[in-house]
């Protein structure tokens, strides 16, 4: 087998140009938590930094939060719409079923002709390999744009048995609109899968998420802040490059501990944790869409994307961003 480059060429034709996000109206508070597990808001809140999380109603399914998130993108940009969509691709680990995939849903009810429809299935790294693949596509010409869109419907498959899992996970969805560009914003990607520690974080024959939370945190702080460092390192970056990191929201203990590794000031970390929860494959899209609502991000801000959980499997991106003031 020929040995992989060190440091292979980057070539990106992608950028940004839209973001929706949607989460379900039903809050789960610390509070309500309470009542339903041995726990209190202290020690979540202590471990977690979880004040809250939305649960998905009972007749809304993944597939209604990733439609919700793209029509609140074609709402706050007029220009974009289902017209001339060449492919969606959706990162999810509870679909509303094993097939038809949620981005045929989704295609179906935006009315997207000839359009490729896929779900990727990467967890918690979902939504940055999704971009990764959908930059591939557009890298081959044949794709101009690409709908990515990252959605979980979490509360599902939550144990609320279970108080060491059931006070971190939560519902929602968040979209971008990928357009092909010879300015490319994309810089470089990196991923990275060890799946002997797969028994760590799964999904139990009773449907239900099973988590060894020491073990993966461990995992993470253990090669999380090696592997930003390398992708900045063969991007010709620095930390110092950086406008936003923007991790997966796991835990925001977690995002803490890894800032300080990093040697980051943890005012440079986005995150939609504290209100959403845990959402998987959705975080990193929220996080962005709250930030962009905001007013933190600006055109040519530099951010790097780092996705990391079940597999163990982790995915970076370092983009460009260019969308202008919300």
């Amino acid at each position: 087998m020929a040995e992989r480059m060190e440091y292979p060429a980057f070539l990106s034709k992608a950028q940004i140009k839209a973001i929706g996000s949607y989460v379900p109206e039903q809050v789960i508070s610390n509070s309500d938590l309470e009542k339903m597990v041995e726990t209190d808001n202290e020690w979540i809140l202590r471990r977690t930094g979880i004040e809250q999380r939305h649960k998905a109603a009972n007749d809304q399914l993944t597939s209604h939060l990733a439609i919700a998130a793209v029509h609140d993108m074609f709402s706050r940009f007029p220009a974009v719409n289902a017209q001339g969509i060449d492919a969606i691709l959706v990162a999810t680990t509870t679909p509303d079923m094993p097939f038809p995939s949620v981005a045929s849903q989704v295609q179906q009810a935006i009315g997207a002709a000839n359009c490729l429809a896929m779900d990727v299935s990467a967890a918690c790294a979902g939504f940055v390999s999704a971009l990764q693949l959908a930059n591939g596509l557009i890298m081959t010409g044949i794709y101009r744009n690409i709908i990515v869109i990252g959605a979980e419907s979490l509360t599902r498959i939550t144990d609320y048995t279970d108080r060491s899992t059931c006070i971190l996970f939560g519902d929602g969805a968040g979209a971008v609109l990928l357009e092909a560009s010879e300015q490319g914003a994309f810089l470089y990607s990196n991923a990275d899968t060890e799946g002997s520690g797969g028994m760590h974080v799964y999904c139990n024959p009773d449907n239900k998420i099973v988590q060894n939370g020491r073990e993966v945190y461990k995992w993470a702080l253990s090669t999380v802040p090696d592997k930003v460092r390398d992708l900045l390192r063969k991007a010709g970056l620095t930390l110092g490059d950086l406008d936003w990191f923007v991790p997966h929201s796991a835990n925001l203990r977690m995002i803490e501990a890894i800032c300080e590794r990093l040697e980051l000031p943890i005012e440079k970390a986005l995150q939609s944790v504290v209100r959403n929860g845990n959402t998987s494959a959705a975080s990193i899209p929220l996080a962005l869409d709250a930030a962009y609502k905001e007013g933190k991000l600006q055109s040519g801000h530099l951010l790097a994307l780092y996705g990391f959980g079940s597999g163990l499997t982790q995915s970076g991106l370092l983009v460009r961003w260019t969308l202008g003031t919300a």
